[in-house]
């Protein structure tokens, strides 16, 4: 896909509600809940055809397979408390992370993705979210590479371009995935997480406990989710970063971003840029109180 191709697909949306998927590790974090609940909880613009797990490896998992499988279940979690059905609808994905070019990880995910991505109109791309480790959609990617002209892939991984390293969890995890995906010329949207971006998305107990309580079964399970998170609240705030890749979605001049040369993730933890490389957009802002006041009207309004 050439540089003019690509910009129109990310700049250029079809009319209507956008069709998406969410890619999530939703056990390692607590904005995962968040994510997915604002995401289904945003029906008159987007139209959520199905949830993957993604596989992650930190103290909340014995390994990559156990984080994937903790996701699902947590995924699942957050249906019963909206009322809503799993079946054919969420699907579990890789046990590992991927180790080289040659050997893609194929699951339920991944082929559930080709599937939808490829029964698209040629006018109506399929919108992935992406919000941890890549190696789902980089899979699909190098299974059938077709797809890349039938989704935009909006991945929150890496830091801003400018930062002195990329040691974020999503990016640093996966590694060999995210250069499939950063050299594969699929339209990406990169929401970067320190360096100002995605990292102004802080809250608090004492803010969500004001918006969201008693509101619905949903939003006191997640209150209670962000509470489970420190033992002390007082003068803590905490980054939910995920919902990041939901807002740009849904009202991309709240995530305002640049055209730049995709770069590539070295061993040592920092990118390197050639300008001859095809673009991505790269986001550079945004806009924190326009995006949780709408996460906040979404969530209340949920019935």
């Amino acid at each position: 896909m050439d540089n003019a191709r690509i910009i129109e697909r990310i700049t250029q949306r079809p009319s209507g509600k956008l069709d998406m998927v969410l890619d999530t590790d939703t056990y390692n974090e607590i904005d995962d809940q968040f994510a997915v609940c604002y995401a289904l909880c945003a029906e008159d613009k987007l139209n959520v055809k199905a949830i993957y797990a993604a596989p992650f490896f930190n103290s909340m998992s014995t390994g990559p397979k156990d984080g994937m499988e903790k996701s699902y279940e947590e995924i699942l979690k957050l249906l019963n408390s909206m009322g809503r059905s799993h079946e054919n609808f969420v699907f579990k994905g890789s046990d590992r992370y991927l180790e080289n070019r040659n050997t893609p990880c194929d699951n339920p995910a991944v082929r559930d993705l080709i599937e939808k991505a490829l029964a698209q109109p040629e006018d109506r791309p399929l919108y992935v979210a992406t919000i941890g480790a890549i190696t789902n959609i980089a899979s699909a990617i190098l299974i059938e590479p077709r797809i890349i002209e039938k989704i935009v892939v909006v991945w929150l991984g890496g830091h801003t371009h400018s930062y002195p390293h990329t040691k974020e969890f999503n990016m640093y995890q996966d590694k060999t995935a995210a250069n499939v995906v950063f050299d594969s010329k699929v339209p990406l949207v990169q929401i970067p997480c320190m360096g100002g971006v995605a990292s102004r998305l802080i809250t608090t107990l004492y803010d969500l406990s004001a918006h969201l309580k008693g509101k619905n079964k949903m939003c006191d399970t997640l209150l209670k989710i962000y509470e489970g998170c420190a033992s002390d609240h007082f003068g803590y705030g905490r980054v939910i970063w995920d919902i990041s890749t939901v807002a740009w979605l849904i009202n991309p001049s709240w995530v305002p971003g640049a055209f730049v040369s995709s770069p590539i993730v070295n061993e040592n933890d920092r990118y390197s840029f050639d300008p001859r490389r095809h673009l991505i957009y790269c986001a550079y802002d945004i806009d924190r109180n326009a995006v949780f006041k709408d996460m906040y009207e979404r969530l209340i309004a949920f019935k």
